[in-house]
Parts: structure tokens; sequence; C-alpha cells
């Protein structure tokens, strides 16, 4: 990373990060492979280092079986021989019918596949991806301690996952000595703020875990380009255009342009900025199909809001 980002970047655990954590949902589903290397090219170039992944990215897409996203930013890693300036986040247990839940088998197996897909010896995040509520939670954790010893996973963090198995969780790390949970990432954004501020982000803050969320922009929602008598083309276009129909999803438009304005900002950047400013947020995640969506996610590393700023789009978005 070179020294004009050096102040930018933020702490997860052991782990120095960028502002910005590169989302990999969409590489091998809406970005081909040529595409996904040119959003990879352009992060790294602009001091990114921070790429989020699963084993399940992305099953969801005909013809795709899931490992993908891992397969291609493998090959990226490989073919540009950037693996060790890359923080690697991926995830197990989110629930395929041939692997479900996070009891030993399948975390061991869902390791080795991310591993081969990945083209490395180690992960530097690993997530559980969901909850698996048939099993205490020492046994799982018990498994992401021997993989930390193991040297296959530098750290390990939680995603979905209710604030008293968190808490459980993180209490048994402490009292056995094991491996403990540094991040978590949870759903949320100016528009969906309930799921995460309250009992999760207190656990969070009470363990001093990092918060990565994801939606980030609720589905492109807070990228400002869904307006009430327009149409846009996307994948997501659903999920971000219900916003349009509520009044707190248009006072958080309205605050957001305004202060994009005044700093001649794409809203976007004021969005992740003051998703950034948040009590326990390391990074926001979110993802870009193409090279022409990246610098408005990337300029969240140089936005500063002011207070007022901050507290005007807090209050909008209630």
């Amino acid at each position: 990373m070179s020294d004009k980002h050096r102040h930018h970047t933020r702490k997860i655990g052991s782990l120095s990060v960028h502002p910005l954590a590169l989302g990999g949902n969409v590489f091998g589903w809406t970005a081909d492979k040529d595409q996904s290397f040119a959003v990879l090219d352009a992060y790294a170039a602009a001091g990114g280092n921070f790429i989020d992944t699963a084993d399940a990215y992305s099953a969801w897409a005909p013809g795709n079986s899931g490992g993908e996203s891992e397969t291609i930013i493998g090959d990226w890693m490989a073919s540009r021989r950037n693996r060790d300036d890359i923080v690697v986040a991926t995830k197990v247990g989110a629930g395929y019918p041939e692997r479900p839940g996070l009891s030993a088998a399948v975390i061991k197996e869902g390791i080795e596949g991310s591993l081969r897909r990945l083209r490395t010896d180690y992960v530097d995040l690993y997530y559980t991806h969901y909850d698996d509520p048939s099993l205490p939670v020492e046994d799982y954790i018990a498994t992401l301690d021997g993989l930390v010893k193991e040297g296959k996973v530098r750290e390990i963090a939680a995603s979905n996952v209710t604030p008293e198995r968190l808490a459980r969780a993180l209490e048994f790390s402490d009292s056995a000595g094991l491996a403990k949970y540094v991040a978590i990432q949870p759903e949320y954004n100016l528009v969906a703020r309930e799921s995460y501020e309250g009992p999760l982000a207190e656990v969070a803050a009470r363990h001093g875990l990092a918060a990565v969320p994801y939606y980030s922009l609720a589905s492109g929602f807070l990228t400002g380009k869904y307006r009430p008598d327009a149409t846009v083309d996307s994948s997501r276009a659903e999920g971000a255009a219900r916003h349009l129909k509520t009044e707190r999803g248009l006072r958080v438009l309205a605050a957001l342009d305004e202060i994009a304005a005044a700093h001649d900002a794409e809203v976007a950047t004021v969005a992740l900025a003051w998703l950034a400013s948040r009590p326990t947020v390391a990074t926001p995640l979110a993802s870009a199909r193409t090279v022409e969506q990246l610098p408005a996610l990337l300029a969240l590393a140089d936005l500063r809001l002011t207070e007022e700023e901050l507290a005007r789009l807090t209050e909008a978005s209630a």
C-alpha cells in the first residue's frame, strides 16, 4: 500500500484495511472474469486491499454452483502476484443444501474449498456466514480456533447472528482462551438501521468488534440513481426502488442530495461516509460491477462530513 493511503487504514483485529471493503458478490455473476479483473485492478491501484467474498457466491445465479467469486479472486491474485498485499475475507455456512450449518465437517470442508479456489494457504478473515442455531456456539468456535492454530485462518468474524448468540460466542472465546470474533458483518445503511443499532451494536462495542456493514448502499438505492420518475436497468432495481415509496427514503435522499452538492461529491460517497462515521463501523462494504462505479465508492476515504451534516443524515434516517 503506498504511503499516501497509509493514514486511511482501519484496524480489524490484527489486520489493517482500506476504508472501503470491496464486495465480491458480483464477480462471476453480473461481472464476468474480465470485468471483475478490471474492477479488482482499479481498486488495488487506488490503494484498496480488502476484498470480501463467500464460498456461496454466486450459487443463486443460473448455471452457477457457488465458489465462482472466490475462483475469480484467486485467479486475479495469482496473475497479479499480490496475495501478500491483499486482505481476503470469505465465509462458510450459508447453508448449501448439501453443506448445511456449521458442523466441524462443514467448516473443515468449507475452508479447504475456499483455499483451493483462492489459490492461497490462508484466509485473512473467515466469517460464519449464518449462525447455526442447532449447535452450541462452543462447537463451532472450537473448530474455527483449530483453523487459526493450523495457520489456515488469521482472524475470525460473524455475520447474520443474534446479539445473544454473538455475546455467548465472544464470552466463550474469552473464558476458554480460544480464537475470538474480531468483526461483525451486519446489514446496515441509512434506510436500514434497526437490525444493527441497539443490542447487536452494543455487543460489538463491548467486545471491541469492528463492523463491516453489507448492503451499505441499500442495493443501490443510496447511490441516488433511483428516483420517483426513473427506471433503472439493474438486477437489484426492485429491492432498491421500494425505498422510494417510504417517507424515510425520500427524506434521506433529499438530505443526501443537499450534502453531496455542498461537497461536490456523489450521493453514494456521502451515504458511505455517514456509515463509516457510525460507532463500531470500521469499513463499509460495497461492490462495483464496472470500473466506472468505483470512484464514488473509493472517494469515501477522502470525504469529511461536518458534525452538522452527519446529524442531519442521522435525523433524516431515523
